[in-house]
């Protein structure tokens, strides 16, 4: 695809956020209907909230006249009351909703949020376990105890290393190099592959075991795990560029990816599942990848690795969007932009609130439109 073809899908996302802004005024976007459109909203924005609110920074910032300022800023203030939630996943929000904001736009607001809730976050670390717990108000905390980490906790990971470099402040800074090492040491394999949790024992941080709570089994790939190692690695990779562990990482989750990966790019829910083909897929674990390979791509620069993990990201974001992002056909009458085929996850512990396979999911989508506005050249690459 051509930069213009990027554009035209990135065009199509924009008329949804668009017509989101409508229907997300009291609530922040968690899930929709693939068919109608019509979103399952959360008051504070659960974990997933400030995917959208990302969504919104970016719309201003490539078409201002589409979402403005004061759209953005009413979004932000539903997050509010996560600020001091004990919860790893409030990294994520405030990284998305708030920091990129300051990145992007040096929004005051914006800056004063991501700052609160990163200092809030730098609170909770364990010097025990070396790492910031998933913590009691942790989305799927009824399901976990005390000393419980998983690779989804790199959620904080983003929003530590901008604030560090925001404030000059060491102690952030020394508590996301830490938290960041202990959740890849803990979670990512030998052989690049990625087990969502761990258990710690509470005294000495060691892990007890290695389990997942939303891919197939205890032993299998979800497909999500491995896309938030992905990420974050390459995130690390952009913002430390001296240090090469983040390199390491990063290269090995996503060469574990490329190798993994179905024919056409678009991954399964669970790369074990042994249901495969016939099994749910999971578009919002195919475009966290798709961003994170865009990420590496930059980090690696003139490495002629680098053109590899680009390449593929490319060829991931196609298939997204000719087969996955609405309208995929002539005749398709849905709404347009809508990024389906997102699975929160198969297993039957769900929360009732994430009990939906084959949707849209808020963080999928931000991250399809994000990878769009890098391959656009709306955004530069590396500056989110």
């Amino acid at each position: 695809m051509s930069s213009l073809q990027f554009k035209n899908a990135q065009a199509r996302m924009l008329s949804r956020i668009a017509a989101t802004k409508e229907s997300a005024v009291n609530g922040l976007p968690h899930w929709a209907d693939p068919e109608t459109g019509e979103w399952t909203l959360t008051p504070d924005g659960d974990w997933t909230g400030g995917a959208y609110v990302g969504e919104l920074w970016l719309a201003h910032l490539i078409d201002p006249s589409r979402c403005s300022l004061e759209d953005v800023h009413h979004a932000m203030a539903l997050m509010a009351p996560r600020i001091e939630m004990k919860t790893a996943f409030k990294g994520f929000g405030f990284y998305y909703g708030a920091a990129i904001g300051n990145i992007l736009l040096k929004d005051p607001k914006a800056r004063e949020t991501a700052l609160s809730a990163a200092r809030s976050l730098a609170d909770m670390f364990d010097e025990r376990l070396g790492l910031i717990p998933l913590g009691q108000d942790a989305e799927e905390a009824a399901a976990t105890g005390p000393a419980e980490s998983s690779i989804d906790s790199l959620q904080a990971s983003g929003l530590l290393f901008w604030a560090a470099s925001e404030l000059a402040d060491q102690r952030l800074e020394e508590i996301a190099v830490r938290h960041t090492r202990r959740v890849l040491e803990n979670h990512v394999r030998a052989d690049g592959s990625v087990i969502q949790s761990s258990t710690l024992d509470p005294e000495s941080g060691a892990v007890v075991r290695t389990h997942t709570h939303k891919g197939y089994s205890d032993t299998s790939v979800w497909g999500r795990a491995q896309a938030w190692a992905m990420i974050y690695s390459a995130q690390a990779a952009v913002v430390r560029p001296d240090e090469p562990l983040w390199r390491e990482y990063a290269t090995r989750t996503a060469d574990w990816w490329i190798a993994n990966a179905p024919a056409d790019k678009v991954s399964f829910w669970d790369f074990d599942d042994p249901a495969i083909p016939d099994t749910s897929r999971d578009t919002a674990a195919t475009a966290m990848a798709t961003a994170a390979l865009l990420r590496l791509s930059y980090a690696l620069g003139d490495d002629a690795s680098g053109s590899i993990y680009g390449s593929f990201a490319r060829e991931s974001a196609e298939a997204l969007i000719e087969g996955y992002l609405t309208p995929c056909r002539p005749g398709d009458e849905r709404p347009i932009g809508i990024l389906t085929g997102g699975c929160f996850t198969r297993r039957s512990t769900v929360r009732s609130v994430d009990a939906a396979t084959d949707v849209e999911l808020i963080f999928g989508s931000y991250y399809l439109f994000e990878a769009l506005a890098v391959l656009s050249g709306s955004v530069p690459a590396g500056r989110i």
